[in-house]
């Protein structure tokens, strides 16, 4: 995800149990143009593995010479992003804008796969609308020009984050006789009753965790000792929900600066706090405030104010995205 899988964000959920983690996807025209902000991007370290470097693009020389430049940082992986729907992307003809050209897709794939001497993966989407819900066919031509793995939100680009994330395409992926790489369900999962549900109901090899993590890293230790277990874990206390949101916002900050890692931060403060009675006037605080040390008062202030308040039950938030679907 974009602005938010950074390497302080990777180390909050690395930290609370997360098995295999992806960096913010990378333009492969801006890895080969050697942007900055692109080059910054392949920073991994030896605590996040195994980590996949996560690309995408519309044309194959490019995506080729970006992968050449991924094998140098040396991930575990290369991943493709064939899934991002916001239109900035899609409309250029990558991420989910390749579902509406399934041969461009497997074109691409197979020129990154050529080039590249790591594991290469795919992120995609059930397709481009509900009319071209292709998945099933495009599962088996990326695994035939040499994918390892196969990551499947369950939506269609058009859908964008709307409605309700379809799990039976993704179970029919799994269950094809032919497919024999593991396949990954993404979409909707934010409990661990959730993801032990469609990881037993769906047959999938793992499951994928995105919106929901951003402000919530315990999910992953949630689900691990739910399906190690057969138990929920205890739900984060204030003490530590506060104190890993000051660890984020400090790592935030030491890796893109005040001003950047500040703003950056702002999308996670509402699951930090989540199930606080009365808490949006202290959200509404934080995502106006400029400086760490007035942001740290607040936190602070947040601490002793509800010491001894019981949490109540909550549903964690999922971001969503909305823009038309233009063909």
């Amino acid at each position: 995800m974009e602005d938010v899988t950074d390497p302080p964000f990777r180390a909050v959920c690395k930290q609370n149990g997360a098995d295999i983690m992806f960096t913010e996807f990378i333009s492969s025209e801006g890895l080969i143009r050697h942007a900055i902000k692109c080059q910054k991007k392949l920073d991994i370290f030896n605590y996040e593995r195994p980590i996949g470097i996560q690309i995408f693009g519309g044309d194959e020389d490019s995506l080729a010479l970006a992968a050449k430049i991924v094998d140098v940082a040396e991930p575990d992986f290369l991943d493709i992003n064939f899934g991002c729907p916001v239109k900035k992307v899609a409309c250029k003809g990558a991420g989910a804008g390749v579902l509406k050209d399934v041969d461009l897709m497997v074109r691409l794939t197979e020129a990154v796969v050529k080039a590249s001497a790591l594991p290469v993966t795919v992120k995609t989407r059930l397709g481009w609308d509900e009319a071209t819900k292709n998945i099933e066919t495009v599962a088996e031509r990326l695994q035939d020009v040499g994918i390892k793995a196969l990551s499947i939100h369950g939506r269609t680009r058009c859908q964008m984050y709307k409605g309700t994330a379809d799990w039976t395409l993704i179970g029919q992926v799994k269950n094809n006789p032919r497919i024999h790489i593991p396949i990954y369900g993404n979409g909707d999962i934010d409990s661990p009753q959730k993801a032990i549900e469609y990881q037993n109901r769906y047959g999938v090899d793992g499951i994928m965790i995105g919106r929901a993590a951003i402000g919530y890293p315990w999910i992953f230790r949630e689900i691990k000792h739910l399906y190690e277990h057969g138990q929920l874990l205890d739900k984060p206390s204030l003490e530590e929900r506060i104190a890993v949101c000051k660890q984020h916002l400090e790592k935030s900050i030491a890796w893109k600066g005040e001003f950047i890692g500040i703003r950056e931060m702002r999308r996670h403060y509402g699951n930090y706090l989540k199930g606080l009675p009365g808490i949006k006037e202290f959200r509404n605080i934080l995502v106006i405030q400029e400086h760490a040390e007035a942001i740290i008062d607040t936190l602070n202030l947040v601490l002793k104010k509800y010491e001894g308040i019981a949490i109540e039950e909550y549903a964690l938030e999922l971001p969503n995205y909305h823009e038309k679907c233009t063909s």
